[in-house]
């Protein structure tokens, strides 16, 4: 029996050499690829992957998002999370997300491979990069809230938008923003977003 897997990455170049590589293992099948977060849930439904491989950053929604909707969706569906840097934060944030594989973009091919092998047998396959900067990594100090609103954020959302998206008041959402700048003593909004991503706190 094949592993089936769904691809979920938004550079069309980099997506096409994905496929092509797990395509080339006579026990791993592609049944999907899709370029955008919000694609993955109903896509996944419709072809019941083992496994999804999916880019940490994604339009629509983001690929941690749409990894922890997955699990709640398709719990059979293993995840394995795909990102190009590796910040202190991340990791843990993908685990929170029940994610079970987390790889760098720039690792060899043979290990995305393994790893899809790995996390579909019911194991964890995660860089060793990525594990040793994990315990390094701080908390942060900002409540749930506060990051979906930082997130918003730094997807380019004003205050209005934020607001709707997530069903407070504008004000609410500028105390929000308010609250997260003096927290992480940032000098403004943007400085603000630069932290938490440094940090891993928000893709």
């Amino acid at each position: 029996m094949s592993v089936r897997v769904l691809i979920a990455e938004d550079v069309s170049m980099l997506r096409g050499a994905l496929v092509a590589l797990l395509e080339m293992e006579w026990d791993l099948e592609v049944v999907a690829a899709v370029g955008r977060g919000d694609m993955i849930v109903p896509t996944a439904l419709q072809t019941q992957p083992d496994v999804a491989v999916i880019d940490i950053s994604l339009p629509g929604i983001d690929g941690l998002s749409a990894a922890t909707e997955l699990h709640r969706e398709l719990p059979s569906c293993r995840t394995i999370m795909l990102t190009g840097l590796g910040r202190p934060g991340t990791l843990r944030r993908a685990l929170e997300a029940r994610v079970s594989g987390f790889l760098l973009k720039d690792s060899e091919p043979h290990r995305l491979a393994n790893a899809v092998r790995a996390v579909a047998a019911g194991q964890r396959a995660i860089d060793p990069e990525l594990a040793l900067s994990a315990w390094d990594v701080q908390d942060t100090p900002l409540t749930r809230r506060e990051l979906e609103v930082l997130r918003l954020a730094a997807q380019g959302a004003e205050a209005e938008e934020i607001a709707g998206r997530l069903y407070l008041s504008k004000g609410t959402v500028r105390n929000y923003l308010t609250s997260i700048v003096t927290k992480l003593n940032a000098r403004n909004r943007v400085d603000a977003i630069r932290i938490a991503e440094q940090a891993g706190w928000i893709p």
